[in-house]
């Protein structure tokens, strides 16, 4: 029933939203035809969300479905496939949103195709055809540069411009193939192929302009994908343009945006180059400036040092060092004969002094009988016995006439008043 409203009693939004809400939900499940654009799924959600669109309306709604069922499918329903949908139309009042709930997904036309790419794709991958680490790095200016294209193409007018133009020498050898059709796969896997087995080709690019998705689907034969990953040769892929992305992107070793963009990388640009070559020369002179200028100041301040400007000098310097350590030696000797010489002396003085030959000549002598006994007593004497008289320069022989005894304080033993005795002889 339609609602009665009037610029007096206006509808609330929310009696509007209801009221669609009501009328959408009493259509019932219906069959819905479009292209699904986005998948979303969500980690913890049972709920897979997908935006299916209408290519020619340019219509967008969202689409979603239980995820046993987006799980089911087979082949995988991937993002571009094109489907039918047994769905029921939902409107939520809160948010103002149309959504559409799966209840059936059949894939067709160009989304089985590509559903069956999918499978394939991930075929290939288990076995690891398009493993990071396989990939061989370009060379950085290859001698002979192989091309795949189809002739009179204007892939190949661009390769051939671009590369020339970055770098004049280059030199391309040209297989021409298929890009479409039947003989496609076959021709570009015989001229892959054929150029890897020519030693002075060292890159071989396959190139192709943009295309449909059935244009460009014999770039993804299983044959080619596998021919491209057994050949030695690094091979650049520059098929259709960027949103475009067949198999032999994957397998490749370089995968270019466009043909223009895999001549960009194949060569590099001459102009670039000389100016990096320049570059790297200004640097290199002026870190040898600098390094020169270094080891000249260095230079330079070795040859100010005295020793460098007059050699002479530290011998100079060690000569005054040698002549002051020799006078000081010559002193030190001469110091020390004279404190010897003095002690010498001192103790020739001593030894002198305490000598008998001192006492005699005080006027002492030493009384000798005549077989050399020193006469200390006067009984050891006789009259007219010879004996020798000991003096200082000499002996004097005599024979004594007389004795005479002398009482002194040498001698306390004996009587001190008697008379001295005389003896005549």
């Amino acid at each position: 029933m339609a609602l009665e409203t009037s610029p007096e009693q206006p509808a609330p939004v929310r009696q509007i939203a209801n009221a669609v809400a009501g009328w959408i939900d009493r259509l019932g499940a219906v069959w819905v035809e479009g292209q699904v654009a986005q998948v979303s799924r969500r980690p913890g959600v049972s709920t897979v969300f997908m935006t299916l669109r209408d290519g020619v309306a340019d219509l967008s709604v969202t689409l979603t479905c239980s995820r046993t069922l987006f799980d089911g499918l087979n082949p995988p329903l991937v993002e571009g496939a094109s489907v039918v949908v047994h769905a029921k139309p939902s409107y939520y009042p809160n948010r103002g949103t149309f959504s559409l709930y799966a209840r059936e997904i059949r894939m067709v036309g160009l989304g089985e195709l590509l559903a069956r790419l999918e499978r394939r794709r991930q075929l290939l991958a288990a076995e690891g055809l398009f493993a990071s680490e396989l990939k061989r790095p370009l060379p950085f200016l290859p001698g002979v540069v192989g091309l795949v294209t189809a002739p009179g193409s204007a892939a190949e007018r661009d390769v051939l411009e671009v590369a020339r133009r970055r770098w004049p020498a280059v030199r391309f050898r040209v297989v021409h193939a298929a890009m479409q059709g039947q003989r496609c796969a076959p021709e570009v896997i015989e001229a892959v192929e054929r150029l890897d087995r020519d030693p002075e080709v060292d890159v071989v690019v396959v190139a192709r302009g943009g295309g449909s998705v059935e244009d460009l689907l014999p770039f993804s034969d299983e044959g080619l994908v596998r021919a491209v990953h057994a050949v030695r040769t690094p091979v650049v892929s520059a098929i259709g343009h960027e949103p475009d992305s067949p198999l032999l992107d994957l397998v490749a070793d370089w995968r270019a945006a466009t043909p223009t963009d895999a001549a960009k990388r194949i060569v590099p640009d001459v102009t670039e180059e000389r100016r990096g070559v320049a570059h790297a020369r200004d640097r290199a002179r002026r870190v040898l400036e600098h390094f020169l200028a270094r080891e000249q100041a260095g230079l330079d301040a070795l040859r100010s040092r005295p020793a460098m400007a007059d050699p002479r000098h530290l011998l100079a310097v060690r000569g005054d060092e040698v002549a002051a350590l020799r006078d000081r030696a010559r002193r030190t000797l001469r110091h020390r004969l004279d404190r010897a010489a003095d002690d010498v002396e001192h103790r020739r003085a001593r030894a002198e002094s305490l000598s008998p030959l001192a006492t005699l000549r005080r006027g002492y002598a030493v009384l000798q009988t005549a077989d050399g006994t020193v006469v200390t007593e006067l009984d050891q004497v006789s009259v007219d016995e010879p004996v020798t008289v000991r003096v200082a320069d000499g002996r004097v022989h005599a024979t004594p006439t007389r004795l005479e005894r002398l009482e002194s304080d040498l001698t306390p033993d004996r009587d001190t008043d008697r008379e001295p005795e005389e003896t005549d002889g």
